[in-house]
């Protein structure tokens, strides 16, 4: 049950919660039971933090126990956003404004969500990633470290759009160390992004992609590679 504190204008807090003294607080926050706040950690404005899992009748997500919603140390919530319960926001990593991470999703230290991104459930993103404005990490999806994912991407995970049944397994993509996604470009499922590779602005990826390669176009082809001008490491 929810409870108002004075600790900020029309903060709501479940039964539980510990807010250290260094917590930066906005207006009209909502921090449900079972949530587990580090050190100056910042929650902006109408964010809703540790939210109950909410299934469709028809939805196959697992279900059950909810674990704790963990925001580490310095870790920052923009405005609106919404974080489901059993979800993990690393140090000093920032959830942009209206974006929503679902449970059991991992976001690591130093990373970024743009503002109106969703990390689906079982979704791991690694350190330093940045995700731009828009963007959709579905279900089952691992981004490696140093990953660059920029606006309007969206990744998929369900040849069968829904039509399959309970034993079918869902498959996101796996985007490796330091490659990078450009605007708009969609990912067929169960497809691999290899390390230090480019994909390009709207392109269609429907097979792996090889470290280093560069992709553009419907469906996605191999152009060239990345030179050793444009590695992460020239700009670390």
């Amino acid at each position: 049950m929810l409870q108002p504190s004075d600790r900020a204008p029309g903060l709501a807090l479940g039964e539980g919660v510990e807010l250290p003294d260094s917590a930066e607080l906005g207006a009209n926050v909502v921090i449900h039971s079972g949530v587990r706040l580090g050190e100056g950690v910042r929650i902006q404005d109408g964010a809703i933090v540790g939210k109950p899992v909410a299934l469709g009748p028809r939805s196959t997500a697992a279900g059950g126990r909810q674990d704790a919603l963990v925001l580490d140390d310095g870790a920052t919530v923009c405005a609106g956003a919404v974080l489901v319960a059993g979800a993990s926001i690393g140090p000093d990593a920032v959830v942009g404004d209206q974006a929503h991470v679902r449970e059991r999703a991992l976001v690591g230290p130093g990373s970024v969500i743009g503002r109106g991104s969703a990390v689906d459930n079982d979704v791991t993103v690694g350190e330093r990633v940045r995700v731009q404005t828009g963007c959709y990490l579905t279900a089952f999806s691992t981004v490696e470290d140093d990953v660059f994912v920029a606006p309007g991407v969206t990744l998929t995970n369900d040849h069968t759009m829904g039509r399959h049944g309970p034993d079918h397994r869902l498959r996101g993509a796996t985007l490796r160390r330091a490659c990078r996604v450009g605007g708009g470009a969609v990912l067929v499922p169960g497809v691999e992004v290899g390390e230090e590779a480019y994909v390009a602005a709207g392109a269609v990826v429907i097979g792996d992609v090889a470290p280093r390669s560069v992709v553009m176009g419907v469906p996605a082809r191999h152009v060239r590679e990345v030179g050793d001008e444009d590695l992460l490491e020239r700009f670390a």
